[in-house]
């Protein structure tokens, strides 16, 4: 399986108010991609899966992307683990 580019967007609730995002995340297929997008969410913010609603996930071309950190990521050969 090869490692795609995917954004992900959507609504969190933060306070009282819904606010958007966009997420760029490497992964093997959509599925995959919203579970991280929920975990990167959660984590972060602090939100319970029911404050996140996922709007659309699409596959975006190297050209598209807006993060270099997500480019970087796939043009490595290989990660180390010290």
């Amino acid at each position: 399986m090869s490692v795609r580019i995917y954004r992900v967007t959507g609504r969190m609730r933060i306070g009282m108010r819904w606010q958007r995002f966009s997420l760029e995340l490497p992964a093997t297929k959509p599925s995959e991609a919203v579970e991280i997008a929920y975990s990167e969410l959660g984590s972060r913010h602090k939100l319970k899966r029911s404050m996140i609603k996922i709007e659309e996930v699409r596959e975006v071309g190297k050209d598209e992307v807006k993060r270099t950190e997500v480019l970087q990521l796939l043009s490595m050969e290989s990660l180390v683990k010290w």
